[in-house]
This record gives C-alpha cells, structure tokens and sequence, in this order.
C-alpha cells in the first residue's frame, strides 16, 4: 500500500489544528519543507468532541499546496461513516475512527480501505487495549491519545502508556501512534512504552525553527525505542 511508514526511525506529525488559522497553506509547506513524515489534520463535529475545526477542504488545501506530505485525518465525529467519502475524494492518505464513535467500527474500517486509504483505529486516554485488539486485521495504524480530544494545548496524560505497551506486545509491527502533549519533554516516555509515531502540535507550530524541532523529538524517540 502507498505511504506505508518508514519502519527505520520515529515518525513526526506536526498537528494543522496549532498552525495559524489565517496562513494555512503557508503552514502546510512549512511543515513540509521542515521534513515532516505526514500531516495531521483534526476533524471536529461539536458532538462527539466540544469543538468545531476542519472540513474536507482543508484536507484538499493540503493536498494541493504539498501532494508529497501524507495526510493524516482523525475523525472525531459521532457518526465518521457519513464521511469517509467526502474525505478520501479530498485526498486523505490515512483515515482514523474512534472506537468509540456511535457506528460500526468494523465496517467503517473496512470501507476506509476500498477507498483506497490506509485505516486507523483511534483509542481515547481511558479506553482499554482489549477495545482495538479485536480490530487488528482491518487497522494500519492505531493511535491512542494522551490527552482527551477536543482541544489542542492540553498536558501529556501518562495513563494511557500501559495500553501502548499492550498494544505494542500483541502487533509488533504495526504502527501506533499518540497524540497529545508531545513535546521534547513528553516524546520518549510514549517511544519507551512502544509508540512509533507522533503527533505534535503547538511543540512544532510554535517552534522558531520547526526543522529542528522535528529532528530533536525524531532523535529523542528513536533513543528510547533502543
């Protein structure tokens, strides 16, 4: 499958929900050109999360302004089925659904897949392991998140790392993700329980040089993954 990650070193995803609103194309190059792994863009309906953000026309601004950088969308929607279509047809590369969204995950999963992206399964800070290992043979990618969804800026919650670990003991090779409070500070306690990528928000958008902070949080993973 296209854009399949790269297996050799941690994968950096700046966040579109930390860039400036009023520049989006300008940030989306920026995270481009500062070597980014793919792009994370948040979908937010206002139910299932409380708060509103992108629509598939971000996601096509990203696909058109830098068709090199995968886009990464999460779905924070109570009812994600109702749009993988208009996602994909914008140029999603991965499609993430919650576990806990009201729909079958299963099925949702799987139509991810015909549409021709690659399928994430999203766990909430408190939501078990046992909730994504049943869904292994249908996911690309699993992200648990280290902070509970909705808003950008919140503090690293340490409680979800023991479902990292358990995730990363029963699918070695597949790639997991956290989001959520990554920063310099954060970014080796979820490369030690076994998370291989990561989404970083205002850690990356707000750094004077985001290059460097790319490679620095790279490093820093890829040293407490040894």
């Amino acid at each position: 499958m296209e854009n399949e990650p790269d297996p050799r070193r941690a994968r950096i995803l700046p966040s579109l929900l930390a860039a400036d609103y009023g520049r989006l194309a300008e940030e989306i190059r920026r995270a481009e050109a500062a070597g980014a792994d793919a792009l994370h863009l948040d979908i937010m309906d206002g139910a299932f999360v409380p708060n509103i953000s992108f629509g598939p026309p971000a996601v096509a601004l990203a696909t058109k302004v830098a068709p090199g950088l995968p886009r990464c969308v999460h779905l924070m929607l109570q009812h994600p089925e109702r749009y993988l279509e208009d996602y994909a047809k914008a140029g999603a590369t991965t499609i993430q659904v919650h576990a806990e969204s009201s729909c079958d995950v299963a099925a949702a999963l799987r139509r991810v897949r015909e549409l021709g992206c690659r399928a994430g399964l999203v766990l909430n800070p408190l939501t078990p392991a046992a909730a994504a290992l049943r869904h292994l043979p249908l996911v690309d990618e699993i992200l648990v998140m280290t902070v509970y969804p909705g808003f950008g800026g919140q503090r690293f919650m340490r409680e979800p790392l023991p479902t990292i670990r358990a995730l990363r003991d029963a699918a070695p090779a597949l790639p997991i993700m956290v989001d959520g409070g990554v920063s310099r500070d954060t970014v080796a306690l979820a490369a030690s329980a076994g998370a291989d990528c990561f989404v970083a928000g205002s850690a990356l958008y707000g750094a004077a040089d985001m290059a460097a902070e790319i490679a620095l949080l790279r490093r820093l993973a890829d040293e407490a993954a040894r």
